[in-house]
């Protein structure tokens, strides 16, 4: 609940250290508090337990009226209407911006760190995918990723190779040209 005070038949300088006086002494009611966050920078405050303390003096009212910019909010600066006295701008709309951005920071110096520690290939210099990075450091997987400095173009393109080669040593031996078609060599081949 805010708390208006409201100064009738008095001088400047009395309102001036009257309000002074309630501000230091009710500093603890009205102030607010900063956000805990993580993130540095956010200059939001926390108007959550903060009572809201509006001043101003009977001849202001009577002259201008309750809805113009008469009233002045102890911990703010200059007079304001009542709504905009009671209002926090730099409350919970403004933490919600800040700390999202913080965020959206945060997470794109993350994506830039993890850019940056990501493996070159030895053979052709690009960057390994996520598949291929995840396939030579997750602990079940690196016994079959084959050479580890590789990208996975490389190592497909050596896999290739290492297959045909076994292939080409298992195959069986190509027939020599210097037999005659149709006669077999052999122990029961018939002779002419």
């Amino acid at each position: 609940m805010p708390v208006a005070f409201v100064f009738a038949d008095t001088t400047t300088a009395k309102v001036a250290n009257t309000v002074a006086v309630l501000a230091e002494a009710g500093r603890r009611y009205w102030a607010p508090r900063r956000y805990d966050s993580y993130y540095q920078g956010i200059t939001a405050k926390d108007y959550g337990q903060a009572l809201p303390v509006v001043v101003t003096t009977l001849e202001q009212l009577q002259e201008h009226g309750a809805d113009a910019a008469v009233w002045r909010r102890l911990g703010r600066t200059g007079e304001h209407t009542l709504t905009a006295a009671l209002d926090n701008p730099d409350g919970d709309a403004l933490f919600r911006d800040q700390e999202a951005r913080a965020n959206a920071e945060e997470e794109q110096r993350r994506a830039a760190e993890r850019e940056a520690q990501r493996p070159v290939c030895k053979r052709c210099g690009r960057k390994f995918t996520d598949q291929r990075w995840k396939e030579t450091t997750t602990h079940r997987t690196v016994w079959s990723a084959g050479d580890m400095y590789l990208c996975g173009t490389c190592h497909a393109d050596d896999a290739a190779r290492e297959e045909a080669a076994r292939l080409e040593v298992a195959a069986p031996p190509e027939p020599e040209d210097d037999q005659e078609p149709g006669r077999g060599r052999g122990w029961f081949c018939r002779r002419p």
